[in-house]
């Protein structure tokens, strides 16, 4: 079985008013096009009745003063999405288990939508717990597990006498990965770390060493690792896999044409229209490609352009409180992440109706 091509996740998605009403047209829709409205009614959940926020995505709470942000809803262009219903999900999905698997923009997907869930249904327990890098939030009532793996690469990254490796072929850690239903991939930002940040010291593919090599080509090859791991381990009958899109940084105001800005701080409106000044973000078309080449399904939430629009969302000087640094590259939560959920909430129907 091939993988969902972008036409055909056109076509698919356009379908799901016929079985249940998630997107309403009567043409084709790509739900991943469209612009950005005020809509009065957002946000979708109050930040402060979500308890186990990071407390970096809690801009409200660090102080950031306006709130335009929190009132933006997405809109395809010739379709209408349906508002996230918290309740219905966890009655569809009863006895699932749905696993986020990458850094800290998985992270930020995943507690969006644990506060999506949590807020809908407050009187439900829950539990929350962590054990090294795999957080696992549940709905006993439900038996609906939404976990987080922390893996920056999905390839390895393991300690030798030589330094910190980078194996670009290798990936020892899809262990915990089977048996899961649904799995959401992303990997990116930290393919561009160097100096102190760089959590590697060496790169291998094969038998060859490199000290470094061109981040873009060392991603793709990172990629087609993991997209050979999921086409030899997993069965698409059992477990659903999806690839978070790449998400955007502002830190140049130069790719929305204002070049005076110098980074996300201060920005209050998204960028008005449908298309981002700067274009295709490069780390984008290689996932296309990579997803494009796979014998099984993986399924492209393909949020890069509608986040691009989006320079107003990420936490800048809010996200720890004060101005210590600043982040152009999370995303405030209630926010951007909530939107990408909704995405992943229809994807999710749409397969469940069928």
């Amino acid at each position: 079985m091939g993988i969902f091509g972008i036409s055909t996740l056109v076509i698919v998605l356009s379908l799901l008013h016929h079985v249940h009403g998630d997107v309403t047209s009567t043409k084709v829709c790509d739900i991943f096009q469209g612009k950005w409205v005020y809509d009065a009614s957002y946000p979708l959940y109050n930040s402060a009745k979500c308890p186990f926020i990071e407390k970096e995505f809690d801009c409200l709470k660090n102080g950031r003063p306006d709130k335009y942000y929190l009132k933006y809803r997405w809109q395809p262009t010739g379709c209408s999405l349906t508002r996230f219903n918290g309740q219905d999900f966890l009655q569809r999905f009863r006895g699932k288990s749905i696993m986020f698997v990458g850094d800290s923009l998985s992270l930020n997907q995943w507690q969006s939508l644990t506060c999506m869930l949590h807020t809908a249904n407050p009187q439900t327990p829950y539990k929350l717990f962590r054990i090294g890098g795999l957080s696992t939030f549940t709905f006993p009532a439900y038996n609906v597990k939404v976990m987080f793996s922390r893996n920056a690469f999905l390839v390895d990254i393991i300690a030798t006498k030589a330094g910190r490796v980078l194996k670009l072929d290798s990936i020892e850690s899809g262990k915990m990965w089977k048996g899961i239903d649904f799995l959401i991939f992303n990997t990116w930002h930290w393919w561009l770390h160097s100096g102190r940040k760089q959590p590697w010291d060496l790169i291998q593919e094969g038998n060859r060493m490199y000290k470094d090599m061109d981040r873009l080509v060392a991603y793709k090859k990172g990629l087609n690792t993991w997209a050979r791991w999921i086409d030899t381990n997993l069965d698409p009958k059992r477990t659903r896999v999806f690839f978070q899109g790449v998400s955007p940084d502002h830190n140049n105001g130069s790719d929305w044409w204002e070049p005076a800005a110098k980074h996300c701080e201060g920005q209050m409106r998204p960028v008005v229209g449908h298309q981002y000044p700067a274009g295709s973000h490069p780390a984008e078309l290689v996932v296309e490609r990579v997803l494009h080449s796979m014998s099984k399904p993986a399924y492209l939430l393909n949020v890069t352009t509608l986040s691009q629009l989006r320079k107003d969302g990420h936490p800048s000087v809010y996200g720890h409180g004060g101005h210590r640094d600043m982040d152009c590259s999370h995303w405030c939560l209630a926010g951007v992440p909530d939107t990408w959920n909704q995405l992943l909430y229809a994807a999710l129907i749409q397969r469940k109706t069928n």
